[in-house]
């Protein structure tokens, strides 16, 4: 399999994800079987690290992910797309666990002048589509054909749109890697006790799902997002 990996091409206008259906089914047929830790581990065996995209909203559990990947491959770079609308509590809780897990961690953002429109004219209360794709979907689209996979935390029982993902996937031309898609919440929360990892402190005040101050109250699950909309994604992993 490491051949694969080998002739995995950057995102281009002519090659979108760089490998053929036939070779994403081979894909999900080896790693679906494996666990979190042991999926990761063979990941960084056949992927190089300087060319896979981590990004991270730093958000309610994100400590999980973070603790796991740093521990396997310590090299690996984080990106955090900076919306300019995170609470205080979350730019936070980003700068702690970059301490505690000496993490390397970039931004990612929209331009001054794009960022500055959504907020003169209330993009977020109006059109919460089109202030996420100024502000996250542009931005990480910008940076994509520098890497060959995107790797993310998205788990199945997160939304109904996430519950039909795969392990890897073709989405938005390039292959992502979803490594946790199957890990249950009973999962995720042993682990969280077993390594004691620190949670959003927003968590504490009955936030479960946390994005931008606009968008974001307290909830059960992603309930407390975009309340009032039909929207359930910020538009990344669609």
């Amino acid at each position: 399999m490491s051949n694969l990996a080998e002739n995995l091409e950057p995102p281009s206008a002519g090659n979108t994800a760089g490998l053929s259906a036939a070779e994403l089914a081979e894909l999900n047929r080896r790693y679906a079987p494996l666990d979190f830790e042991t999926r990761l581990r063979q990941f960084y065996q056949e992927f190089p690290v300087d060319k896979v995209l981590v990004t991270s909203s730093f958000a309610a559990t994100s400590a999980y992910f973070l603790h796991l990947i740093s521990r396997i491959e310590p090299r690996q770079k984080f990106a955090f797309i900076d919306t300019g609308y995170h609470f205080p509590e979350t730019l936070a809780y980003r700068d702690y666990l970059i301490g505690l897990y000496q993490l390397d961690v970039f931004s990612v953002r929209a331009e001054d002048w794009r960022h500055q429109f959504t907020q003169t004219d209330k993009t977020y209360e109006k059109n919460p589509d089109f202030c996420c794709s100024i502000n996250k979907v542009e931005p990480l689209d910008a940076i994509k054909p520098n890497y060959q996979v995107w790797m993310s935390s998205l788990m199945r029982w997160d939304t109904e749109h996430r519950a039909q993902l795969e392990v890897f996937e073709e989405r938005g031309g390039i292959v992502k890697f979803n490594p946790m898609i199957d890990v249950t919440r009973e999962q995720r929360d042993a682990y969280i006790r077993e390594h004691d990892l620190p949670f959003h402190p927003l968590v504490a005040q009955g936030y479960q799902s946390i994005g931008c101050t606009h968008c974001t109250v307290p909830g059960e699950g992603r309930s407390g997002r975009w309340v009032g909309k039909p929207k359930t994604e910020c538009g990344l992993h669609r």
